[in-house]
Formats: structure tokens, C-alpha cells, sequence
């Protein structure tokens, strides 16, 4: 019996129960893969195969696929379209970082299925991953804050990190808490630089110089950029102080 599934939607929902009013855990998007370990009535229970997070997700949002995912969405919302020109362009879209099969590629634009692709809103999927994984930051810019989002219409502050760094094909784990014990190389606050990550309990902020951060923050409901001492400030008044710096690559 087959286990492994992928998912069908452009995003789906991983619940801690098998309720559609449960807590969302995080999304997962459109080609990531899913193991299934149960059945409860219209879920699977299982875990994500990129980060091994476990709960439940709609039986619906699932699918076998045994074509090999050989691209990535590269842009925050690739649409598709019904021929090879921007003037078919359909309501249906991708976000960054789904997994897609590619079994023709064209001059503007590759299929994805039965629909077409803007070769500019892809990549080949990499074996190495890269450094500068703040390359995408600029699709995030004032995205709502959602707690378990994972997408441009919605993300927190781990889901951030963790977006950023699959598009550089960079293992990250998806909470705030996994990720400051994964990325083990601690750094002195006055040592910091780009691409370092500040960590508070249940929060992550990402260094963009010596004086600024970016996050995902809930009180500006929004992905903001901000003066590092204005955050570490505002989180002690919430008795929360900065745990720890750590440099992942």
C-alpha cells in the first residue's frame, strides 16, 4: 500500500487534530511530500518529508506522483496560464518553493501539466545549496503575519526562516525552537552579521547588517524590518530576552 503522498493543492493545512477548526501547525505546499502512518475519516495523519513535522492533513490535498519533480517555483506566486502567452493567464498560481514536474521546456515558458509556466518563476532543483538564502526576502516584504503560514499571503517569523533557506535547498527544521538547536554555531551579539539569527523563546529574527533585522512579527502583524536594539528592547518589556545569535551557514 502506497504511503507516500504529495501535495496537490497550492497550499495545504497541517493540523495538530483531524478538525478543520484545530490548530494549524504550519502549511505545506504544492509538490512536498507527505508520509502517511493513519487514516482518521477524511485526514491522514503522517509527517512532512523536508522537516519530519507531524499531524494531520485532508485526504482531498493529497495525491500520488511518480513524475519527477525536476523545478521549483522561484517567484512568491507563479500563475499559470492556458497557452504560451500572458494573455492565457488563469486564476490558478503556485508559490514559492512548490515542486513541480517540468516535461517541456520553452523559450518563455515550460508545462506544468496541462498548463504553462513563465520561465522566469522557475529553477532547477539544486543539489548544492547556496549561501545568500536572502535572496527571496524581497517577495516577504509587509506579508501578514499568520501563525503556521508558510506562503506570501501569510507566514511567521519560523516559517520565514525556513522558506528563505528551501529555496537555497538549505535543511531547516520549521519552529523557532528546533532551529536555534539545529543551526548550532553561536555567534556574540557584537560579532553579528548578515544572515545571522537571533533567537528569543518562541521567536526568530533574521540579521540583515550590524544594526537591522527583519521578522515576521505578531504586535506589527505584518514581516517588518527593524533596529535590532528596538527588538531585543520590546521583547524584554514582554520578559523575553534574546537566548542566543546563531550563524547557520
Amino acid at each position: 500500500m502506497n504511503n507516500i503522498f504529495f501535495v496537490k493543492k497550492n497550499k495545504s493545512p497541517l493540523f495538530k487534530k483531524a478538525n478543520i477548526n484545530s490548530e494549524k501547525l504550519k502549511e505545506i505546499i504544492f509538490g512536498e511530500k507527505f508520509i502517511k502512518l493513519k487514516t482518521n475519516k477524511n485526514f491522514y495523519y503522517g509527517y512532512t518529508d523536508n522537516d519530519k513535522y507531524f499531524g494531520y492533513v485532508k485526504k482531498e490535498h493529497l495525491k500520488t506522483f511518480k513524475l519527477e519533480q525536476n523545478y521549483i517555483v522561484n517567484t512568491g506566486k507563479a500563475y499559470l496560464f492556458k497557452f504560451k502567452d500572458t494573455k492565457s493567464k488563469t486564476k490558478k498560481f503556485l508559490y514559492l518553493n512548490s515542486k513541480v514536474h517540468i516535461s517541456k521546456v520553452g523559450v518563455k515558458f515550460s508545462l506544468v501539466g496541462n498548463l504553462w509556466i513563465k520561465n522566469t518563476d522557475i529553477k532547477l532543483i539544486a543539489k548544492n545549496r547556496k549561501t545568500n538564502f536572502l535572496e527571496k526576502i524581497k517577495f516577504f516584504k509587509n506579508t501578514k503575519y499568520v501563525w503556521g503560514g508558510n506562503t506570501v499571503d501569510g507566514i511567521d517569523c519560523s516559517g520565514l526562516v525556513q522558506e528563505l533557506m528551501k529555496n537555497n535547498f538549505i535543511k531547516c527544521p520549521r519552529d523557532s525552537k528546533d532551529q536555534e538547536r539545529f543551526f548550532s554555531k553561536k555567534i556574540h551579539i557584537k560579532k553579528i552579521k548578515k544572515g545571522d539569527l537571533l533567537f528569543w523563546k518562541g521567536h526568530v529574527a533574521i540579521v540583515i547588517n550590524k544594526n537591522n533585522c527583519i521578522h515576521a512579527y505578531g504586535p506589527k502583524k505584518k514581516v517588518v524590518k527593524m533596529k535590532i536594539n528596538n527588538v531585543i528592547s520590546e521583547l524584554e518589556k514582554k520578559s523575553l530576552k534574546l537566548s542566543s545569535v546563531r550563524r547557520p551557514l
